[in-house]
């Protein structure tokens, strides 16, 4: 497989199979990044959002790692 140039954007998901990467279609994607998601025990997981970010943002990280992830590592450089 010809490897592509880095300034061309993809136009579809790709997934690893066997060590290479291939076209996949959009729910297969999301079903494997949600399972790998599953796969991650709430206190490995940590949240870190940026000030730059709107206050709407920044409240949408903090409810996913929390409510999604169940996770309360939570933090952001807007404190500093």
């Amino acid at each position: 497989m010809p490897r592509r140039p880095r300034h061309v954007r993809l136009t579809e998901p790709l997934v690893r199979s066997d060590g290479v990467l291939r076209p996949a279609s959009w729910d297969e994607a999301l079903d494997r990044a949600a399972a790998g998601f599953r796969g991650v025990a709430p206190e490995a997981f940590g949240m870190f959002s940026c000030s730059k970010a709107t206050n709407e943002m920044n409240f949408v990280a903090q409810k996913f790692s929390r409510v999604v992830m169940g996770s309360n590592n939570v933090d952001s450089c807007n404190r500093t």
